[in-house]
């Protein structure tokens, strides 16, 4: 079977290619990709090349293809996995392959290491220690697009879940965020903040008692708190605040006077950026933990943390950059309970836009860049719909049904445009 795929051939070296896909094995599934997500870290794939840990070193003659985020339909499935998986099951594959009893440092992934399964491709070959590591998941929800946002909503449920708090005079650690606490999310409205967001607001079993959403663009601010309302987090019973802190004069004091004087159990930093690191180190609260989630691309990022309070106010730090296996499962089993990741999505487009956009991610704002990969669409904002819509009647029509959710990405606009876009 063919297939049309980008793949990457080296530094910025992205190739919207078509190619022949070899016969499955026994062990293999063939799938057709619907939707792929465009991640900061396919970014950085691309700008590091083989100096990424995920590329390998001859991609110049073995490309691979990008995109971890995607989201299908199975076409053939090989005899070994007959028993779990059938044609017409529609998936999740959760990238990141961990290998519990195996060589140390295996970092493969699709999307990074493989030469024919990665998310900005028509069809794929999964290969089988994708499902040796249970990491091919299936989903029974309406749409494409939300399983291909499960992998990063899995990727903050995995932050929440790795933060951790002490008891002092004990060596046990106690594993997540402080139920009833006080949380506070920096640089948080953009897509990943948004996320984690939405998880915190629609998690039955903890939440903080009071979340603090801060952000430098208000107009983010703004769109954010018109998805993720105040209302509707008080109906939570959390108390939710939108802060700019370009605004304040003291963003420390005010932060700390917000959270009752005692500081923050929570903190999420989503930005790498040094003082935004050290404004969440000054505003925890006592046994607070720091949560550097944003992967920075400088490897000798830096930032100054108190050891006076890691000694003697118990503060501690941890980084996360992705979910497990458990983390994908919780992320779609929420999403079948009522959470809609459409937040996170503010452009839509077609196989031909991924190359451009890829390599140019982090100068196009807004957040998720939702791609459908069998089809030919500039990137586009459904900000723009409605007037693109003018000459357009695709637009037009997709400018109506988003209007009928609140201007967000939905599986009826996702249904309209695979039935008619080119």
């Amino acid at each position: 079977m063919k297939t049309r795929a980008v793949r990457l051939y080296g530094k910025k070296d992205l190739r919207l290619e078509e190619f022949d896909l070899p016969p499955i094995k026994e062990d293999e599934i063939l799938a057709k990709v619907v939707t792929d997500s465009l991640c900061m870290s396919s970014y950085k794939a691309s700008s590091q090349g083989t100096d990424h840990k995920r590329i390998p070193d001859d991609v110049a003659e073995n490309p691979i293809i990008i995109g971890h985020e995607f989201a299908g339909e199975l076409l053939e499935v090989g005899s070994q996995w007959a028993h779990k998986f059938k044609a017409g099951d529609k998936f999740s594959i959760q990238p990141a392959l961990y290998y519990e009893n195996g060589p140390v440092g295996i970092l493969s992934a699709p999307g990074y290491s493989y030469k024919y399964i990665g998310g900005d491709a028509t069809y794929v070959i999964i290969p089988n220690e994708v499902m040796e590591q249970d990491c091919l998941l299936k989903f029974t929800g309406e749409g494409y697009y939300p399983a291909s946002l499960a992998e990063p909503l899995s990727c903050v449920i995995g932050a929440m879940h790795a933060n951790y708090h002490t008891t002092p005079g004990s060596y046990k650690h106690k594993m997540e965020i402080v139920d009833g606490g006080k949380m506070a999310i920096l640089a948080g409205v953009g897509p990943m903040g948004l996320a984690a967001i939405n998880y915190v607001l629609h998690r039955e079993d903890r939440k903080p008692s009071l979340l603090v959403v801060t952000d430098v663009d208000q107009a983010r601010l703004d769109r954010a708190a018109s998805i993720y309302t105040v209302e509707f987090a008080a109906s939570r019973g959390i108390d939710l605040h939108y802060i700019n802190t370009r605004a304040m004069e003291d963003p420390v004091k005010e932060l700390k006077t917000l959270s009752g004087n005692s500081g923050y159990d929570d903190v999420f930093v989503f930005a790498p950026v040094r003082p935004v690191v050290e404004q969440g180190d000054a505003i925890l609260a006592f046994d607070g933990c720091l949560n550097f989630f944003a992967g920075p691309s400088d490897p000798n990022f830096s930032a100054t943390f108190n050891f006076y309070n890691v000694h003697y106010a118990y503060t501690h730090i941890v980084g996360t950059s992705g979910g497990n296996n458990d983390d994908m499962v919780e992320a779609l089993d929420i999403m079948s309970k009522g959470l809609d990741p459409a937040g996170l999505i503010t452009h839509i487009g077609g196989l031909n836009a991924v190359a451009d956009a890829t390599n140019n991610l982090p100068n196009i704002p807004g957040g998720k860049k939702l791609i459908y990969t069998h089809i030919d669409m500039p990137l586009t904002p459904i900000s723009d719909f409605e007037k693109l819509g003018g000459t357009n009647e695709l637009f037009k029509e997709l400018a109506v049904i988003c209007s009928r959710h609140k201007g967000l990405w939905n599986v009826e606009a996702e249904a309209y445009l695979l039935a008619n876009s080119k």
